[in-house]
């Protein structure tokens, strides 16, 4: 019976009311023959899915327990090494960065914070490097010969039989004894090779593939080639202007400020082309914007010995009275003028550290120079002295001999009693250049040009950020963009780069000189006022600003009285010494000349 008010429900027909069809999602009972009810696949699954998912919770959040623990549990068993991989001490200390900082006392809470973030990143940046060290498997291997055997002996035929296919073509020889002799230069990935015949042949090579780029004739003499920041431009130092030309041979700018160029060197991370010239002037291009930088008269004649210093980016210059010059486009005149040889100097090589000079001059000697210390180390007497020099990544040095190439090994650290290999061209050698990372070495003579195999010459790991032999043309553009917006100015070159990061104390008590001279007083004598703090809101920050004020006009005030009672003391005793002096000559008469 229903309720009154209530609409009576018909319960006869609830249990034979249509139902939906069921989803594979929804839960399903269907009832058997004896009138039991049966679980469906996907009841049962649905079922099942909150004890499934609390389980994997739990399992979960005892990994996680045991993780804080030093117990990692991997597909149920215990990790047998847990925590992170230990790296070695020492190659931790190889990637070190900086010392710690101590950090300030007091209220300079952001301050303490802002070190401590950068000792932490300084620190994670240490053991990922050092991680990622292991990850470099390349190594430098030298020539080593049988027992008793001199590598010096072992001809580049040999060699080239002895190493793989690839390794083997990496030796052959250019005949080009119409227009050499040649000069040459590798582009700062290793990838293409620049050569410059004396007679006016100019070609660029991609040297690996045997492929040429362009080949031109420019029709008068050449004196030195040089790649500019990618491959894509080449400066040419003809008979009497500077010329750039683009990969294709076309050319880009005759530039006429720069006549008589006898050596060329570019800087890359400051897009600088120094030129050193027949008329003794050094100057630099800024090859991003097309300007001349600087432009300095060296007064010590022909200049045709040029090299750079990789670290800093100082040029050094080679001068036939036997001295050779330090310059940076910010001095008009030399850094620094070393003494090496009695005679004329031939040719000069810096080590990439920046650490270790090399030189050869007319008085058959070849010298090694520590450049932190300006003095030579090292001194070696070759027969007929050394016309060319280069260095490799790896600190090989070459030295050109008329038509023989000798290469040492370690130079600096030991002495040197016989060279690690030597080759014979076909004509006399005029430029020598190590391939980087590459162990070739591009030898430039008067019947063309031969490159060489040299174990252990070129670095075999390389920052594919910075040159990478195998970039694709998508990614030299984006490199390119990327090294002009880091563009180094040239005001920051200078002899020691770690200059940058100190304070010039000389310029810094100057200022402080004149902020005295101006305020009258010394703000940096006592220490600085700090205002009292005040309850009730009278400690405002504009409050707070105006006692400091007060206090620094009162003690301005102080040091302006004072000043003012100095002048009036001066004055009172300049005007005394006047009084005195006029005494003296009024009383003076015409006979005082007689009196002893």
């Amino acid at each position: 019976m229903a309720a009154p008010g209530e609409a009576a429900v018909d319960d006869s027909h609830v249990g034979t009311q249509k139902r939906p069809p069921a989803r594979y999602w929804q839960e399903s009972e269907i009832e058997d023959k004896d009138g039991n009810k049966v679980q469906t696949e996907e009841t049962s699954s649905e079922q099942s899915v909150q004890p499934k998912n609390q389980q994997k919770r739990k399992k979960r959040k005892r990994e996680v327990e045991e993780s804080d623990g030093k117990k990692m549990v991997v597909s149920g068993q215990e990790d047998p090494f847990p925590g992170p991989a230990p790296i070695p001490v020492n190659r931790l200390q190889k990637f070190k960065r900086k010392e710690k900082v101590k950090k300030p006392r007091g209220r300079k809470v952001r301050l303490r914070d802002m070190i401590t973030r950068s000792e932490e990143a300084s620190k994670m940046a240490q053991k990922q490097a050092a991680r990622f060290d292991l990850l470099l498997p390349e190594d430098a291997g030298f020539l080593e010969g049988d027992e008793g055997e001199d590598t010096c002996t072992i001809s580049q035929q040999d060699i080239a039989d002895a190493v793989d296919i690839t390794s083997g073509t990496k030796y052959f020889n250019l005949k080009l004894s119409q227009f050499g002799p040649y000069h040459v230069d590798y582009s700062k990935t290793g990838r293409h090779l620049l050569l410059g015949g004396r007679r006016g042949h100019v070609a660029c090579i991609d040297w690996p593939s045997k492929e040429l780029m362009c080949e031109i004739n420019v029709m008068e003499s050449v004196n030195d080639v040089k790649w500019l920041h990618s491959e894509d431009m080449f400066a040419v130092a003809q008979k009497k202007w500077l010329y750039i030309y683009d990969s294709n041979g076309i050319e880009l700018h005759c530039i006429r400020k720069f006549n008589d160029v006898l050596r060329m060197t570019f800087l890359p991370y400051h897009f600088l082309l120094a030129t050193a010239s027949a008329t003794s002037f050094l100057q630099y291009l800024d090859v991003s914007v097309g300007k001349e930088v600087a432009a300095f008269s060296t007064k010590t004649g022909r200049l045709d010995v040029m090299c750079q210093n990789p670290h800093n980016a100082i040029v050094h210059l080679g001068h036939h009275n036997g001295t050779v010059t330090l310059w940076s486009p910010n001095q008009k005149e030399a850094l620094v003028k070393m003494l090496c040889h009695q005679g004329g100097v031939r040719s000069v090589a810096v080590d990439k550290t920046g650490t270790y000079m090399v030189t050869s001059g007319m008085d058959k000697k070849l010298k090694v120079y520590d450049i932190r210390a300006f003095k030579p180390f090292k001194s070696y007497f070759l027969p007929a002295g050394a016309s060319c020099l280069s260095l490799s990544q790896r600190g090989l040095l070459s030295a050109a001999t008329g038509d023989v190439v000798q290469v040492y090994r370690d130079v600096w650290s030991t002495p040197v009693n016989k060279p690690y290999m030597a080759h014979r061209t076909r004509g006399a050698v005029w430029g020598l250049h190590f391939c980087p990372f590459e162990d070739v070495l591009g030898i430039g003579h008067g019947d063309g040009f031969t490159s060489i195999l040299v174990p252990g010459a070129g670095e075999p790991n390389f920052d594919g950020l910075d040159a990478n032999p195998y970039r694709s043309t998508k990614q030299r553009q984006e490199w390119e963009v990327k090294a002009l917006l880091e563009k180094i100015q040239p005001e920051l070159i200078s002899l020691n780069p770690t200059d940058l990061g100190e304070v010039d104390q000389v310029s810094f008590k100057q200022r402080h000189q004149e902020r005295v001279e101006a305020l009258g007083f010394d703000p940096l004598e006592k220490e600085k006022f700090v205002p009292k703090y005040k309850k009730k809101g009278r400690s405002s920050a504009g409050g707070i600003e105006r006692r400091k004020k007060q206090v620094a006009h009162e003690d301005q005030r102080d040091e302006i009285r004072k000043t003012v009672e100095d002048k009036m003391k001066m004055e009172k005793e300049q005007k005394e010494r006047e009084k005195k002096k006029a005494a003296l000559f009024v009383n003076k008469s015409a006979l005082d000349r007689f009196k002893k």
